[in-house]
């Protein structure tokens, strides 16, 4: 018995928009036979069609198994609406619907696909044409300037389509059918190489002239999808020295982009789910086990390798044209600056020190840098979120609409709440200076009108001298401050889909606390309205003040201090005859006399003493460099030892570990072991903390961030302990354990607090 054709009105919510999602749709419904209408608006993806009750079914199956790669579906509704006539299956004009103000999502950028690689060697139009792209792959969030995503609306918009482009745009059959960022070499953007002796727009002399100056042990920068890059040969001591030189970075690792996997695998272990992190379509840096050395230069004798594959047209043309395997892939900035996207600026910063620039006439709108993750017991996650996640929201257990969460001072990122998503801003960096500042607010300006957001509360840290709290108090709007490690422990929560009350273990370098004390070894319960502080690292003086975190020796001098007295200067360790005695003296007088030493539980200040005790770091040439150091020393040593520590009212006390610590290297016992046993203390006093805590709160779930769970070693250790005892664990994944994950923990808190009217 055959069934009546209805009308009926589908809506998909989510990742819709910018992945070639309504030509999916057009070939579906001419797969299924189906009349009616595809098109994108403020709210998803609207499509009206006729078909059966049980066609229905089938085409909302089959969007659901067969949808492009990089879309991703939260949410699929239909309805039966009034009967409508069809002449075929075509895709509308963008319409916002006025009735509602929700915001479809926005594609991330996305690497190039196979079929534009096989393209740029087959069609003639893309022969070699390095920015090919397809409704599968190309620039997205790096080119939108406003919504739908349309053509007119990114910075495609001033490069009208040549007559075959056209065909591809208008074929339903055709894989670039409605792919906003479609070009080729006859009507798309070129490149330029500019150098002392050569200034030239044709692409083979361009691939040829910087292939030959790489391979030459040269510096040039390129422009990338999202910013600028410097790049140099990864197998050359003197050229990424140089280029260390160039850039003033004098000690942070740098990425390596490899011509592919069998390449990487010379250098460094590979997992199956690395691999399918170096291979997805966002291509992050993948940090990796290293087992064969490149040029100190590049990690500066660290085990882990920061590696990448190419994820642009121009990065596989530039591999077929070099004898190079590898090759440095670092932004091109200035050290603690944002990555430059303009031309003037990175003649102005690089020009004079580098042998060319490669760059290409389309804009960057939105600054994106490559997104960093690791893994944590086989499971990605994210050091460093921006191409390719940004601005993909986070689904979240509660409305946040309405909120602007500003972040940290370290690692910055800020949030923006539309109803119950969380819109995460790319990776700003460290808001230490202008430029930074400068980027911070041109890119709330940018998510503002690009979300048609206005905000009615900001939400920022309790420290009032955070450039971040500065902006919040010079709006005039509504402040909402929350306390940093609070703000730590509802990140986790929000992302794991957490609204309940929990445990949390956080542990970082700095954060103000409620009683003005700086905080960081925190073991705290509470929901995302409020919380206790249960106990914490037991409170330790920091000479110096700010100086302590790029000088880890005052605090291995303030913590030896503490555990022998003066007395400490005649132990019998490295570490005291690589300081200075007079200096240390007067380190233990500024202790005394409670001048510029202000009390701390920082986790992260404790990692920097034991590594500077280890003369593995005294002085920290960038950010966190000590606690990498300390795990990195670690090198696959295998136990289960841990040195003595005590818990009283004072807090987790790790005098009788530093006790037991300098005894083992007195004895001249290995500092891998030294440095596996202290991971295992941590651990060990953590896990001792966390079942006190449950014989008082009954609370099974525990979460864990802050910076210092970026330590595998740390993480993995500390979530087998507490799952062996029944703990429930929730860890970062989505976003970043570090402070780049503070806003959505704002977010989360601030929400909470205004919907239980305790604002």
């Amino acid at each position: 018995m055959n069934q009546e054709f209805s009308t009926y009105q589908i809506r998909v919510i989510g990742l819709v928009q910018g992945v070639g999602f309504r030509p999916f749709i057009v070939r579906l419904a001419t797969q299924f036979q189906c009349l009616g209408t595809v098109d994108n608006r403020n709210d998803g993806v609207i499509i009206q069609l006729n078909t059966t009750e049980n066609g229905i079914y089938q085409f909302i199956s089959a969007i659901q198994t067969k949808a492009p790669t990089a879309s991703s579906i939260e949410k699929i509704e239909f309805k039966k609406i009034s009967p409508l006539i069809f002449q075929d299956f075509t895709i509308v004009k963008s319409y916002n619907n006025p009735i509602t103000d929700e915001i479809t999502e926005i594609s991330p950028d996305i690497a190039v696909c196979d079929d534009c690689l096989e393209d740029i060697k087959s069609q003639s139009n893309r022969l070699n044409y390095p920015l090919t792209n397809c409704t599968h792959c190309g620039p997205r969030f790096s080119i939108i300037k406003a919504l739908p995503y349309d053509r007119t609306n990114t910075t495609m918009s001033v490069f009208p389509m040549c007559v075959e482009c056209k065909r591809e745009y208008e074929d339903i059959k055709d894989r670039r059918f409605h792919a906003q960022p479609i070009a080729c070499s006859h009507c798309g953007p070129v490149y330029l190489i500019e150098s002392e002796s050569i200034i030239s727009r044709e692409i083979t002399q361009i691939l040829q002239k910087a292939a030959a100056w790489l391979e030459e042990g040269e510096t040039i920068a390129i422009k990338g999808m999202g910013g600028y890059h410097l790049i140099c040969d990864a197998n050359s001591e003197g050229a990424v020295a140089n280029l260390r030189s160039i850039k003033h970075r004098d000690g942070k690792p740098m990425a390596v982009m490899f011509r592919n996997l069998e390449t990487i695998s010379q250098y460094a272990t590979l997992s199956n789910n690395e691999i399918l992190a170096l291979r997805s379509w966002r291509k992050s840096i993948i940090l990796l086990n290293m087992y064969k050395d490149l040029p100190f230069s590049i990690n500066r004798g660290l085990h882990r390798l920061g590696a990448i594959l190419p994820y642009m047209p121009f990065h596989y043309l530039l591999f077929e044209n070099c004898k190079l395997d590898s090759l440095v892939f670092t932004s091109a900035n200035l050290a603690g600056e944002p990555t430059i996207i303009d031309e003037t600026s990175i003649l102005t910063a690089f020009q004079s020190k580098i042998k060319a620039i490669v760059s290409y006439n389309r804009s960057i709108y939105n600054r994106v840098d490559d997104s960093v993750g690791v893994m944590i017991n086989d499971k990605f996650s994210l050091i460093r979120r921006s191409r390719g996640f940004v601005p993909s929201p986070i689904r979240l257990p509660i409305s946040v609409d309405g909120f602007l969460a500003l972040g940290a001072e370290l690692v910055n990122t800020f949030c923006l709440g539309r109803t119950h998503q969380a819109i995460l801003s790319q990776h700003i960096g460290d808001l230490k200076n202008a430029e930074t500042f400068e980027f911070f607010e041109q890119s709330i300006e940018n998510f503002k009108r690009l979300y048609k957001f206005i905000p009615q509360y900001l939400v920022s840290d309790l420290h009032p001298d955070y450039l971040s709290s500065q902006y919040a108090a010079s709006s005039h709007l509504p402040i909402i401050k929350v306390q940093h490690h609070h703000a730590h422990m509802a990140a986790c929560m929000m992302e794991n889909g957490l609204n309940e009350s929990v445990m949390a273990v956080i542990m970082d370098g700095t954060g103000l606390g409620t009683d003005g004390t700086i905080w960081g070894g925190e073991f705290l319960f509470g929901d995302l309205v409020d919380f206790k502080r249960f106990t914490h690292f037991r409170n330790i003086a920091l000479p110096g003040g700010d100086q302590v975190a790029y000088q880890p020796w005052r605090t291995a001098v303030s913590y030896l201090y503490d555990t022998f007295g003066r007395d400490f200067l005649h132990l019998k360790i490295p570490f005291n005859k690589k300081i200075e005695s007079v200096k240390a003296i007067f380190l233990m007088d500024m202790i005394d006399k409670e001048i510029n030493s202000p009390l701390s539980s920082s986790a992260g200040r404790l990692f920097d003493a034991v590594s500077a005790i280890l003369n593995l770091c005294h002085q920290a040439q960038f950010h966190a460099e000590a606690p990498m150091r300390l795990e990195d020393a670690i090198l696959g040593f295998k136990t289960e030892k841990y040195y003595p520590y005590n818990i009283d009212a004072q807090g987790v006390d790790f005098r009788l570990c530093l006790r037991a610590l300098v005894e083992d290297i007195i004895h001249k016992q290995p500092i891998t072991s030294i440095a596996a046993k202290f991971h295992n203390t941590v651990i060990e006093a953590a896990t001792e903390v966390c079942h006190a805590m449950f014989l008082q709160t009954k609370i099974r779930k525990v979460v864990l961030s802050g910076g210092s769970f970026q330590n595998v070693y740390l993480s993995e250790g500390l979530i087998k302990r507490l799952e062996s005892l029944g703990f429930e664990v929730f860890v970062h994944q989505k976003v970043p354990a570090n402070d780049g994950g503070i806003a959505l923990g704002q977010l989360g808190i601030a929400a909470s607090r205004m919907y239980l009217k305790k604002i």
